[in-house]
C-alpha cells in the first residue's frame, strides 16, 4: 500500500505583502487511544482571528493534491510536508497494512496541529522517510499559523471533529477507472511496485474503504470538482473564493449579515477626499454622494426579487428578475436625510420615513419624533444613516420599526462608515438584520467619535459645521 494513501495534507496561506503558502502534510498511522480531549478556547476574545479552513478530499488519485498544488501555483506560494512512521512490526508487515481505514490516521494529532495553527502558533514538522516509514529523527521544519488552511487527505471528511473545523470543504471526484490507471502509473513508475501488487492491494483495502468511507462523505462537501485538475474553471473559482476570504474584515467572518462593499481605488479616492478636513464643502457632498449611491445599489442587491420575463425590441425572449415592490426607506434625522436622494434616484416614487432620535449623553436615546408610511409592516425598510458608531440610536429606530411590525430580517441598515463598537452592537441584538456599508473603521474615541472618523457628517453635508 503506497504511503500517498494515507496523506493528509495541510497548506497554509500567509496574508502578508503577497500571498505566501506552506504547508504540512499529516501522514499517520494507527495510534493507541487518546485521552480526552479539552474543549476549545478559540472563541476568546483575546483568541487571534480565525483562519479559513478548506477540506478536500477525494478518492485515491482523483487528482486532490493536484488540484491543490495548481490552487497554490495561482497564488504563487510553496509547500512542505512531513509524516509519522509505522512502528517496526507494521514496518515488517506493510503491504498487510490498511492505510485506507480510517483507524490508520492519528485524527487527535490532526486536531491538535490544525488548533495549534488556529491560536496563532507554529508547530515543527517532522520529515517522513518514505523507504523506512518512518521519521528522520533529527530533521524538522516550522510551519506557522497563516489565514487560509487546506486539509487534504481521502478521509479528511470522515471524523465530524474534523468537518466542524472545515469552513468550505471540496470533494474531488474522478471515474473510478481514471483512478485505477492512475494509480497503477504512479505505484510501478514512482514506488517500483509490480502491477499484481497493485491490483491486489486496489481490490484488498483501496476499493472497499472508498465505497465504505470516501464516497459515503461526498454528502458533506459544499464543492464537487468533476474531472479533477482538469477542470481549470472550478479551481479558478475556488482561488477567487480564497483571495476574497483573506480580504474580508473580520468582523465580516463573525457576522455573516455585514456587507462591505468591494473596496477599489475608486472608493478609496473617495473615501480619501471626503475624510480631508480641508475639502470644499461642495467637493464633500459631491463624493459623498457618489458613494452613498454606491452603497444604495449595494443594498438594493440585497432584496428578494421574482422571475419575469420581457419581449426584447427585437423581438426575442428576456428572462430576467423583477425588483421588489414593498419597499420604503426611513432616515435618522439629520444626517440619514443626506441619503434620501441617492435612493430616490435609485427607486422612482420610493416613500421614505423619519425618524429623529435626541442624545440624552452618550448612552441614553429619547425619541422625539417619527413619520411612518402606515403600511411600513407589509414592506422592506432600507434603514438611512450615514455614521454608525456606538450603534445606540441605530438600536433605537430599529427596535421602534420592530414595533410597527417591521420583521427583523426585512431591515437593512445602510452607511457609509461603521465603527466596531457599533456592528457589535447592533448585531448582537439584531442578528437577522443587515448592514451594509462602504468601510469599516478602527473604533470609537473617549468622546465616542469614529477614528479615523469623518467628523460630524451632517454639519459637514448640510454646511451647519
Amino acid at each position: 500500500m503506497t504511503e500517498e494513501r494515507r496523506q493528509i495534507d495541510i497548506m497554509i496561506e500567509k496574508a502578508a505583502s503577497g500571498p505566501h503558502f506552506s504547508g504540512l502534510r499529516l501522514e499517520c498511522l494507527r495510534s493507541p487511544p487518546a485521552a480526552p480531549r479539552p474543549s476549545s478556547t478559540l472563541s476568546d476574545s483575546n483568541s487571534p482571528k480565525q483562519p479559513f479552513v478548506i477540506g478536500v478530499s477525494g478518492g485515491t488519485a482523483s487528482g486532490k493534491t493536484t488540484v491543490c498544488d495548481r490552487i497554490i501555483q495561482q497564488l504563487q506560494d510553496h509547500r512542505d510536508s512531513f509524516y509519522c512512521g509505522l512502528t517496526a512490526e507494521e514496518a515488517e508487515r506493510v503491504h498487510e497494512y490498511n492505510f485506507d481505514h480510517p483507524d490508520a490516521f492519528d485524527t487527535e494529532q490532526l486536531l491538535e496541529c490544525i488548533e495549534t495553527l488556529k491560536c496563532g502558533k507554529s508547530v515543527q514538522v517532522p520529515i517522513y522517510d518514505f523507504k523506512n516509514h518512518r521519521r528522520c529523527s533529527d530533521v524538522s521544519r516550522q510551519v506557522n499559523a497563516s489565514d487560509v488552511i487546506i486539509l487534504e487527505g481521502i478521509l479528511v471528511f470522515h471524523d465530524p471533529r474534523v468537518r466542524d473545523l472545515m469552513n468550505m470543504k471540496i470533494f474531488v471526484d474522478a471515474d473510478a477507472d481514471v483512478r485505477l490507471a492512475r494509480r497503477i502509473r504512479r505505484d510501478i513508475v514512482e514506488r517500483g511496485r509490480d502491477i499484481n501488487s497493485v491490483l491486489e492491494q486496489y481490490a484488498k483495502f483501496v476499493k472497499p474503504a472508498f465505497d465504505d468511507f470516501v464516497l459515503p462523505s461526498k454528502k458533506y462537501a459544499d464543492v464537487i470538482i468533476p474531472r479533477g485538475a482538469e477542470n481549470h474553471v472550478a479551481i479558478d473559482l475556488i482561488v477567487q473564493h480564497i483571495r476574497t476570504k483573506l480580504g474580508l474584515h473580520d468582523l465580516c467572518k463573525i457576522y455573516p449579515n455585514v456587507y462591505v462593499i468591494q473596496s477599489t481605488f475608486q472608493i478609496r479616492g473617495m473615501h480619501t477626499l471626503i475624510r480631508d478636513r480641508d475639502i470644499s464643502k461642495h467637493d464633500f457632498v459631491f463624493y459623498s454622494d457618489r458613494l452613498i449611491r454606491l452603497v444604495v445599489e449595494h443594498g438594493l442587491g440585497h432584496l428578494p426579487f421574482t422571475e419575469k420575463q420581457i419581449v426584447t425590441p427585437t423581438g426575442s425572449v428576456y428572462s430576467g428578475v423583477d425588483f421588489c415592490k414593498k419597499l420604503c426607506g426611513v432616515s435618522i434625522i439629520r444626517s440619514g436625510e443626506s441619503m434620501e436622494n441617492a435612493l430616490r434616484a435609485c427607486c422612482k416614487g420610493i416613500k421614505i420615513g423619519k425618524i429623529l432620535i435626541h442624545r440624552v449623553g452618550d448612552n441614553g436615546k429619547q425619541l422625539i419624533y417619527e413619520k411612518l408610511p402606515k403600511d411600513i409592516s407589509e414592506r422592506h425598510v432600507l434603514l438611512l444613516d450615514p455614521v454608525l458608531a456606538t450603534g445606540n440610536s441605530a438600536n433605537h429606530a430599529i427596535e421602534l420599526l420592530r414595533q410597527k411590525g417591521v420583521p427583523e430580517s426585512r431591515i437593512i441598515f445602510l452607511n457609509l462608515i461603521s465603527a466596531p463598537e457599533g456592528i457589535h452592537c447592533v448585531c448582537k441584538r439584531f442578528p437577522s438584520l443587515k448592514i451594509v456599508t462602504s468601510e469599516i473603521d478602527l473604533s470609537l474615541n473617549e468622546e465616542f467619535r469614529v477614528i479615523p472618523g469623518l467628523g460630524e457628517f451632517g454639519d459637514r453635508y448640510f454646511g451647519t459645521d
